[in-house]
């Protein structure tokens, strides 16, 4: 393709996103397509010839668009937020289209000199203090591995240069809340931990871990002579977004000596409102935060921002330094290679920074003041309508429901959430996502796709109820 067969295909596929994105609650909010259907209207072998941008666009939007569950749609009310505003998708496309790989400083000085900015401007918006240095990764789990394999490497004085965890003579412990993303505990499997070294620690009325549990199970470690190693807290959990008592668990952390990793990816955006920034008051006692601004925030996937308060010890552990990688100014710079697991990087900070500019400071935070009002909207109708129940505290945008019916109880009422859920989501009016909380179902209102009103709220809960009751 020529830049100019470029340019009328890039109309075209601009056009075409603008135009999605104003009619995208036109659209069934989850994909009506059943298993293998979209690769059976597929060719199963490669073409020969060359094909028409016109014939891929075709196939894009007759066959592929049906297969899609749409998170930009006002009425997804699923999983999380996980929002693209247009001003970010702009910066996507600007980093794909330079082709900028960002192997080290020297192969691309502006990729690397914007992470730092965009990366120090959000710690800036989220209230953090000067002691942070941050960079961007692909998501939160990547980013809690690397935090683990810190971890892991400071609790074994640096294993890594000698036998790895085989040569330890006592298994390293990491500590969780049940409640905890499921991606820590692959994190710690990932890193080397093993199942049997992973404590799950109990959490109060509120989901939120208790810091006398874990400092028991601290002390029963101790004892058993195996060698504490890290905490993950979270504020924000995936099921309830429980806050994790940042403060007392850091308290404890810097007591034993310990890693404490604070996975913030959901709550972290609303850390630029400072009335909520008591949700994750003692932060400042980390060691490692994870944040996804592709999440609530806006910007495009795949964004994830991993802050530390030493780099000096997380470029000790990843640093990598071929010869045809260096450079006279090296001592200089930052490498941002040696600040994750891969090699090469892509321009990711763009999306954040088009993001950033485009909307300001203001405006984003307008827009989290509209969801998390529009979380206590949809709460107290909850509350005050017979039979329905809000079973976690709304802190944030999501609220957990359950519709209990007179008589129905254990397995049968499992059913009958799960039941209605299904005819909601089937309807293509809204999709939610059902889970469970304390061996039971449940169904999970996560509000806050960039085009969601109080009009949408109104209207998916006139829709829960008329399927369910």
């Amino acid at each position: 393709m020529n830049p100019e067969e470029f340019r009328k295909a890039g109309h075209q596929l601009i056009d075409w996103v603008a135009d999605f994105r104003a009619g995208v609650a036109e659209y069934p909010v989850r994909s009506q397509a059943q298993p293998g259907e979209i690769r059976a209207k597929l060719p199963s072998v490669p073409p020969v010839k060359p094909e028409s941008f016109d014939a891929i666009l075709n196939d894009f939007q007759n066959i592929l668009v049906p297969g899609i569950s749409h998170f930009q749609s006002p009425k997804f009310f699923g999983y999380f937020p996980a929002n693209g505003e247009l001003s970010s998708v702009l910066g996507d496309y600007l980093s794909t289209g330079l082709g900028a790989l960002g192997l080290s400083w020297q192969s691309a000085p502006a990729l690397t000199e914007l992470e730092e900015l965009v990366t120090d401007w959000m710690r800036q918006m989220t209230g953090l203090s000067e002691s942070w240095s941050g960079v961007i990764q692909d998501t939160a789990s990547t980013c809690t591995l690397v935090a683990l394999m810190c971890a892991r490497e400071r609790a074994s004085n640096y294993s890594l240069s000698r036998g790895g965890l085989q040569g330890e003579a006592n298994p390293l412990i990491v500590y969780v809340s049940g409640h905890s993303h499921s991606s820590v505990e692959k994190a710690a499997l990932l890193a080397g931990f093993g199942r049997a070294n992973l404590r799950f620690i109990e959490v109060d009325d509120s989901f939120a871990m208790k810091p006398d549990s874990l400092r028991q199970a601290l002390q029963a470690d101790l004892a058993a002579g195996f060698t504490p190693c890290a905490v993950v807290a979270t504020t924000g959990t995936t099921t309830t977004t429980a806050l994790d008592p940042v403060k007392a668990i850091a308290e404890i952390a810097r007591e034993y000596k310990i890693w404490l990793h604070v996975d913030a990816a959901m709550a972290g955006s609303a850390m630029i409102l400072p009335e909520c920034r008591w949700m994750w008051d003692g932060v400042e006692g980390a060691d490692s935060i994870v944040m996804n601004p592709h999440k609530w925030l806006g910007a495009a996937f795949d964004c994830s921002l991993y802050f530390v308060r030493d780099p000096e010890h997380l470029i000790r552990v990843m640093s990598t330094n071929p010869s045809y990688l260096q450079s006279a100014v090296d001592s200089k710079v930052k490498n941002l290679r040696d600040w994750g697991i891969p090699l090469g990087r892509r321009f990711r900070a763009l999306k954040l920074w088009c993001l950033i500019r485009e909307q300001g400071v203001e405006k984003l935070q307008a827009r989290l003041r509209r969801d998390l009002a529009n979380a206590q909207w949809f709460a107290e109708q909850v509350k005050s309508t017979s039979n329905w129940r809000v079973l976690n505290p709304v802190h944030l945008q999501t609220i957990c429901i359950r519709h209990e019916p007179p008589g129905l109880e254990g397995e049968a009422l499992d059913k009958h959430t799960v039941d209605w859920v299904e005819r909601v989501n089937d309807s293509g009016q809204a999709y939610l996502t059902p889970a469970i909380l304390d061996s039971r179902w449940m169904v999970r209102v996560s509000i806050g796709s960039l085009l969601t009103e109080r009009h949408h709220v109104e209207g998916v809960w006139e829709l829960i109820r008329q399927e369910a009751e």
